[in-house]
């Protein structure tokens, strides 16, 4: 991941609905949701709701496929994970000492607890 697009991520999600939305759709993965139920859950207009779709579809957070009617959201994880490894390549390089990003550690310290 580049500097721009990192930047573009963290701007889409830098306003309170469309964190929720993709926090929503993250929930709903991989299969997502279709605009209407967004809107419902989190109670947006479908005017505002198109907005912050756009928005997150322009960043590549997001992507949209129609079926039918209608157009369903599923969130582009990859994109996440990107921005995760673009955040934190370089930790703990300037101490030499060797760490695990906290999302990491979290999610190894989940599977030892369930195996």
């Amino acid at each position: 991941m580049q500097t721009k697009q990192a930047i573009a991520v963290l701007s889409a999600l830098a306003q309170e609905s469309r964190l929720a939305v993709y926090r929503l759709l993250v929930e709903h993965a991989p299969d997502g949701l279709a605009a209407s139920a967004i809107a419902e859950h989190l109670g947006l207009a479908n005017a505002t709701l198109s907005f912050h779709l756009k928005e997150l579809v322009h960043a590549g957070l997001i992507t949209s496929r129609q079926d039918g009617r209608f157009i369903y959201y599923s969130p582009v994880l990859e994109a996440m994970d990107e921005l995760v490894g673009y955040l934190t390549e370089n930790c703990c390089g300037a101490t030499g000492k060797s760490c695990t990003p906290a999302v990491a550690s979290k999610v190894a310290r989940s599977r030892k607890r369930t195996a």
